[in-house]
């Protein structure tokens, strides 16, 4: 008998190399290893943002190296917004805003692939606000 807590496993669609080109082509990047470097960068950020089932349903669904950097960051103890993730994220390596945002949305659009909607909109509902828009989805905020 399973344990029905545990979260689905779903193998990843997609091999690391893949996912690499996958960022490559839709960040218009030069080179495989510019990708790789902003996939290195959100997803340790992203790791140091994400806590419970969520974190680890995603990393089931992510490839393996890129599990291992999501995986491999201790989470924070105060979640930044989605802009401070940006910010936090440019201050790590002294880019400007603007490369730093395209990074983002580059990376954050190949895990929302593989996340699938409903694992996305999980994630969106544990984060702060402004993550939604980094995803590639338009932040809907409920009515008062």
């Amino acid at each position: 008998m399973s344990d029905r807590r545990a979260p689905l496993q779903h193998p990843p669609v997609m091999t690391y190399e893949q996912m690499l080109e996958k960022v490559r082509y839709e960040g218009a990047y030069p080179t495989r290893e510019r990708a790789e470097e902003a996939v290195h960068l959100v997803l340790a950020g992203l790791g140091r943002q994400l806590t419970g089932d969520e974190r680890v349903e995603l990393a089931g669904r992510l490839p393996v190296e890129a599990a291992r950097i999501l995986t491999a960051q201790i989470p924070d103890l105060q979640p930044l917004t989605g802009w401070g993730f940006v910010q936090d994220l440019a201050a790590r390596t002294g880019a400007p805003m603007g490369p730093t945002r395209w990074d983002t949305g580059s990376v954050l659009g190949a895990v929302a692939a593989l996340a699938g909607p409903d694992l996305l909109t999980r994630i969106l509902r544990q984060l702060p606000s402004g993550y939604s828009l980094l995803f590639g989805r338009a932040e809907l905020i409920p009515a008062a």
